[in-house]
């Protein structure tokens, strides 16, 4: 038994590799990107290039044949530089292409995971709608079999990677016939980009997140093959609570990473501002806030950790899965309000890191778990009534 929680050799090299790249890539750039609302088409290229899109992935499928670790250790130090691009790496990677890997055939993954790998393409889920978010089981998008093909119908919100000039693919959930208890049996079917009444709507106007992509879609007689299926019919439900629990994982280390970035900017900032005659960095007030906001990084980044250790090792992960969620993401919600009262007048100004990563941090406590979903799985696995 090992006692040792640092980083392997490998995926230290990883971890230095990525920092560098957040800070002399996307650091220098993003901040355009984020005032124009604009996709980084550039710089989501390099991080093909790089193979980040393919971290966690088979070789054989044009992955890099690492693990879940790697990927949290690359959303991290992408995260602590710009949520943006570190959700756009999330997404295409636990969203677009996990589900493919998951539960394809052996047809569909190499059909679809080279490109995404690579990150020539995104992939996107299709799976929150207007009136089933946290309630998923509420799915109203159908998908009716007709001869060799489904026929979907409905809508989707909120759909990362869904729009992009690049996007190849949205994996979407549809109720495809009822139980015998009149349930809604859930289905998960892949939908080309292009597929003939298939509407992507123009972005949404976001608090934050700007420079990342999200869309409402539209599906209106929309025909895909029957071997467009992913797994098998009725199991779309299962299949994205297992995505999710997986996803969270990776959320949780992109919200470490924002807690921490709130941290290197409040330090840098705290040498560099006077007041009163001195840096405020050596007033007790501004040191101590700073010592709270390292403190909870390490702790969320001890978290998603061990729940990605637990992922790698194929043992149970729900419960720290959640757990790491749920505490990495109200982390960087304090983290990002205390770096900005550090910086003053100046945390409330877009030229800062700072004031992106408080407007970025509120959706960490929503997006794929709200906290109150967090905390009812958490409860759940303790054993407690449903």
């Amino acid at each position: 038994m090992s006692l040792d929680h640092r980083l392997s050799e490998e995926h230290e090299e990883l971890r230095r590799t990525v920092e560098e790249f957040a800070h002399d890539v996307v650091a220098p750039k993003i901040g355009d990107y984020y005032e124009r609302h604009e996709f980084p088409y550039e710089i989501v290229a390099e991080m093909g290039r790089m193979g980040l899109f393919g971290l966690p992935f088979p070789e054989e499928y044009g992955g890099m044949g690492g693990d879940y670790l790697a990927l949290g250790i690359a959303l991290e130090e992408l995260a602590r530089v710009d949520s943006s691009v570190a959700i756009t790496l999330e997404a295409g990677v636990s969203l677009g292409a996990m589900p493919v890997f998951r539960f394809g055939t052996e047809e569909q993954k190499r059909e679809w995971l080279p490109k995404l790998c690579s990150g020539e393409m995104l992939g996107a889920f299709g799976l929150t709608e207007p009136g089933a978010g946290s309630d998923a089981g509420g799915t109203r998008t159908t998908a009716v079999r007709d001869g060799d093909h489904w026929v979907i119908n409905g809508s989707k919100c909120f759909i990362t990677n869904s729009g992009t000039d690049i996007t190849g693919l949205v994996t979407v959930t549809a109720v495809t016939g009822r139980k015998p208890d009149g349930r809604p049996l859930i289905s998960s079917i892949i939908v080309p980009s292009g597929t003939p009444g298939f509407t992507v709507a123009a972005p949404y106007s976001k608090v934050g997140w700007n420079a990342s992509d999200t869309r409402e879609l539209s599906f209106d007689d929309v025909r895909v093959p029957v071997g467009n299926l992913l797994g098998e019919e009725g199991r779309g439900y299962a299949q994205f609570l297992r995505i999710l629990d997986e996803g969270r994982v990776a959320i949780a280390a992109l919200a470490t990473g924002l807690a921490q970035g709130c941290v290197d900017e409040s330090v840098k900032y705290a040498k560099e501002r006077h007041a009163f005659g001195s840096p405020i960095s050596t007033y007790q007030a501004i040191q101590f806030k700073i010592a709270d906001m390292e403190t909870k990084a390490h702790m969320a980044r001890i978290g998603w950790r061990d729940a990605a250790s637990r992922l790698v090792l194929g043992e149970p992960f729900k419960k720290e899965a959640a757990i790491a969620k749920l505490y990495s993401s109200t982390v960087a919600v304090d983290n990002a309000r205390e770096a900005t009262q550090v910086h003053g007048g100046y945390g409330f100004m877009n030229e800062y890191p700072v004031a992106r990563m408080w407007r970025d941090s509120k959706i960490l406590e929503i997006g794929e778990g709200t906290s109150e979903v967090q905390r009812m799985l958490i409860a759940r696995e303790l054993g407690l009534p449903a």
